[in-house]
């Protein structure tokens, strides 16, 4: 059986919610139907309620903006000539003016199901909006598309609060965005009058390909659900002098710059003894982003058993590597980075000081999983009265 997205619920068999209203809705290219028609078309040819506004996260309503941490501007929607409001620059929360005309604000976008994606945040920052400027706020849910079971990381320390963590969760929170809205609004003092249209037919086990729907990219740097398989853990190399793999045809697959001996650091990081996964040496060359234009040695990270591989250990084993090898030349990236112009964009990403300064001095992969397992089991309690599926 096919799972059944909220928005195609919505429409099918909770129209009510929206009959009469004037609508804004938050979405961006996977804000798709099962038949791929988007969400923004779908909803401004209903007859029962008017589609009045359009608000684009990161990358845009459209996913025009193709590279990282690019700003969008205000402009009419080609497709249905609606006025489009960025929620991705200097201002990340709708404004009065922005929600003048609706009545209620529609969260419609699929997330990656980690800690560090600015979509949950962009939605936390909707509810503040609707419920200050008393606006109804309704989110339809989707897949966790690394599913909903597997928990891994320590939580965010408040003081390391961002655009790319903004509340205490681990890395991989195993929670749809629906659930996700529920735990802010509650967990959180939100408050907002809110509503959320759950899926039909998903489990917590289920990864996107066990959907039965089409994977469409988040983001542009997100292509494939094994690029999403392996984002928790190396998105911390966005933190760092080495490549991400941005500027190439996998990113966060391929890491590396050009001072690493792809087969030493192969090597190395295979002894490691890591679960469901082999790295590969292999060579890239970015067309942008860092090390553009330059010949970089690194790896490739195969997945082999996605049931046992942890990500965000891979993650700090693969920086704990090139700092090990590579003591020289490895370093930490300066900010500015995601709107924080201070701490370090390693410290924004880990949610602390701790797992930066443990890879620093070279502490054993095993001691770093093990300071974050109080953390999973006060988060699992926390989260527990919020899940909406089995």
């Amino acid at each position: 059986m096919r799972v059944r997205p909220g928005i195609e619920v919505l429409l099918d068999r909770r129209r009510d919610l929206i009959r009469g209203a004037r609508v804004g809705a938050v979405v961006h290219p996977a804000s798709v139907l099962p038949d791929l028609q988007h969400t923004a078309d779908a909803l401004s040819s209903a007859g029962d309620f008017q589609l009045t506004a359009l608000l684009g996260p990161q990358h845009g309503a459209r996913g025009e903006k193709q590279d990282n941490m690019v700003e969008s501007e205000f402009y009419r929607d080609p497709d249905t000539g609606l006025p489009v409001h960025s929620l991705y620059g200097e201002t990340r929360q709708p404004t009065e003016e922005m929600l003048k005309d609706i009545d209620v604000l529609l969260f419609d976008l699929q997330d990656a199901g980690t800690r560090v994606y600015t979509f949950i945040y962009t939605m936390a920052y909707c509810m503040q909006a609707c419920a200050r400027w008393n606006k109804r706020m309704i989110v339809l849910d989707r897949p966790n598309p690394v599913n909903g079971r597997q928990v891994e990381g320590n939580l965010l320390h408040s003081e390391y609060s961002s655009f790319v963590g903004l509340y205490p969760i681990p890395m991989r929170h195993g929670m749809t965005t629906a659930e996700l809205a529920l735990f802010f609004n509650s967990e959180f003092g939100i408050r907002c009058d809110l509503t959320v249209v759950a899926m039909e037919g998903w489990r917590r086990e289920y990864w996107f390909d066990q959907t039965g729907l089409t994977w469409v990219q988040p983001s542009p740097n997100l292509p494939t659900l094994d690029s999403a398989i392996v984002y928790p853990g190396s998105v911390l190399v966005e933190g760092t002098c080495l490549s991400e793999g941005r500027g190439t045809t996998r990113p966060f697959e391929m890491v590396g710059a050009p001072f690493i001996n792809s087969r030493s650091f192969a090597s190395h990081l295979n002894g490691l003894g890591l679960s469901g996964v082999r790295f590969r040496p292999a060579y890239f060359q970015p067309t942008f982003q860092k090390w553009a234009g330059a010949m970089c040695g690194g790896v490739q990270i195969h997945v082999r058993d996605r049931e046992v591989f942890e990500p965000y250990l891979t993650g700090i084993a693969i920086l704990s590597a090139a700092c090990a090898l590579h003591p020289e030349f490895f370093g930490w990236r300066n900010p500015p980075y995601e709107y924080e112009r201070e701490k370090l964009p390693i410290e924004i990403l880990c949610g602390c000081s701790e797992i930066p300064e443990m890879i620093r001095s070279g502490a054993l992969i095993s001691q770093i999983k093990q300071s974050w397992q109080n953390d999973i089991a006060d988060f699992l309690r926390r989260r527990s009265s919020y899940l909406l599926y089995d």
